[in-house]
């Protein structure tokens, strides 16, 4: 369980598996345990660096000061406190807005850059969503209600053609020991509203691909796609058959595109 003692946070992560160093940066409400689906196919190809975002898992206070460019910049601090000179990222949803901050504080130290269900946009309508989910959880009964409400935005439409899947789900989520409180929840949702980057797509030199949901509600496509069209040599691909949660939806594709982007842009580590 190791920890990195920095400013103003104890921040946890996680390392598995061997090889050149991947960075993986979760999305809105995940920590280093929202990446168990892919696990297990990047460990015999990578060493795989989780850490838990401010607000959640087991970074401590939660309630530190939190912004998306702060959490890139706790990312740096890791890297470097781990001695890798140079490695790959993936980043999902907020988590991709985070990687490229990240490019854009350490530059040629990323070797490969891989966005999933993210894009540099403001979506108005996923804010609604994520102010509408906390309201539900802080209602009576509301921790439950707020993940059946959740898992719509999250999962492909197929997850839902058997009912035990939502209800497997909220089981997990609710046993999960180091879930985020709804009061993390509010301070890291303010966090995303008040996000204003600093590195822009244009900026990115670093090798990037993006990976985009067939049937992701909370990412407009087209949006990002315009967006991300400003990195010199950028990669754009959508995945079919799968939602938001894109990691969980399609593990096999993804992890298929980020070893060999990975694997084409070589990182010593």
């Amino acid at each position: 369980m190791p920890d990195l003692a920095l400013e103003d946070i104890t921040l946890h992560y996680e390392i598995d598996g061997s090889g050149p160093p991947l960075l993986l940066l979760a999305g809105m409400m995940g920590d280093n345990a929202s990446w168990g689906a892919l696990l297990r196919l990047l460990t015999p190809h990578f060493t795989v660096i989780r850490p838990d975002n401010r607000t959640t898992g087991q970074t401590t206070p939660w309630d530190a000061p939190v912004s998306v460019g702060q959490m890139a910049e706790d990312a740096v601090a890791l890297m470097r406190h781990l001695g890798h000179k140079r490695y790959h990222v993936t980043g999902h949803s907020m988590g991709g807005l985070m990687a490229m901050e990240l490019s854009g504080l350490v530059g040629d130290a990323m070797a490969s850059l891989t966005i999933l269900a993210s894009a540099p946009v403001r979506v108005p309508r996923t804010m609604h969503v994520f102010d509408t989910l906390l309201a539900i959880r802080r209602s009576e009964g509301g921790e439950t209600h707020w993940l059946n409400a959740l898992y719509p935005w999250a999962f492909r439409p197929a997850f839902f053609e058997n009912p035990k899947n939502s209800e497997m789900a909220v089981e997990a989520a609710l046993a999960y020991p180091h879930a985020q409180t709804a009061d993390a929840m509010a301070h890291q949702i303010e966090a995303l509203r008040n996000f204003r980057p600093r590195t822009r797509a244009s900026d990115i030199k670093t090798p990037t691909q993006v990976i985009f949901a067939a049937d992701d509600l909370m990412i407009p496509e087209a949006a990002g796609r315009k967006a991300f069209a400003a990195i010199e040599g950028v990669s754009q691909i959508t995945l079919p058959d799968a939602g938001h949660s894109i990691h969980w939806d399609a593990p096999e594709a993804v992890a298929e595109r980020v070893i060999a982007h990975a694997q084409a842009h070589t990182a010593s580590g």
